[in-house]
């Protein structure tokens, strides 16, 4: 697989503050549900509670998880994304649960900036994993051709989340499971 290199954006990644939960969130919504609308518009049904693609208590898990590492991507000073990660060190397996950049600064390598310095952070990590909804054509661009990830799992009503007890059901759509194996470690 050849590689493009290109110049990343300077961001840097702030722990998440205690004062700035609230907006994190309504940040992290926001993000999710412009490539909602992007792709479906506002007649989407794949919204968790009114009109969010995901949902305050999904976020809310996320953040609260057990070796959960939460933080917010500044770039130029300004708060323009988050992510949320989950460290297993005697797995050595890194989980990114959330990454979401400001739809306001899309298109500007602030994800991928963002996701370089996760790497450089945790070098001890063997394996990482994500997962998105089958729609976020972007994020499954950004993950496969960008980062490096590879599609490993694709769950849906047929072939169900074992660790997710929601997504067993006729209403579950699809999500993809990506994984990273870092190649300095294998």
């Amino acid at each position: 697989m050849k590689t493009i290199e290109m110049r990343a954006t300077q961001i840097t990644l702030l722990p998440l503050e205690k004062a700035d939960r609230q907006q994190f969130i309504l940040d992290n919504q926001e993000a999710f549900r412009y490539g909602a609308t992007e792709e479906f518009g506002m007649r989407d049904n794949h919204f968790e509670e009114d009109g969010e693609i995901i949902s305050r208590e999904t976020i809310e898990r996320a953040i609260d998880e057990p070796n959960a590492e939460v933080y917010r991507i500044v770039s130029d000073g300004q708060k323009v994304g988050g992510v949320v990660l989950r460290i297993d060190l005697e797995r050595r397996l890194g989980e990114l649960q959330l990454l979401f950049v400001s739809p306001h600064v899309h298109s500007r390598g602030i994800g991928y900036s963002a996701w370089c310095e996760v790497e450089r952070m945790h070098p001890e990590i063997r394996i990482w994993e994500t997962h998105t909804p089958y729609f976020e054509k972007r994020n499954i661009h950004f993950y496969v051709n960008r980062c490096g990830f590879h599609i490993v799992e694709f769950f849906n009503a047929h072939h169900p989340d074992p660790h997710d007890p929601d997504s067993h059901g006729d209403d579950n759509d699809g999500m993809f499971r990506f994984e990273k194996v870092m190649d300095h470690l294998s």
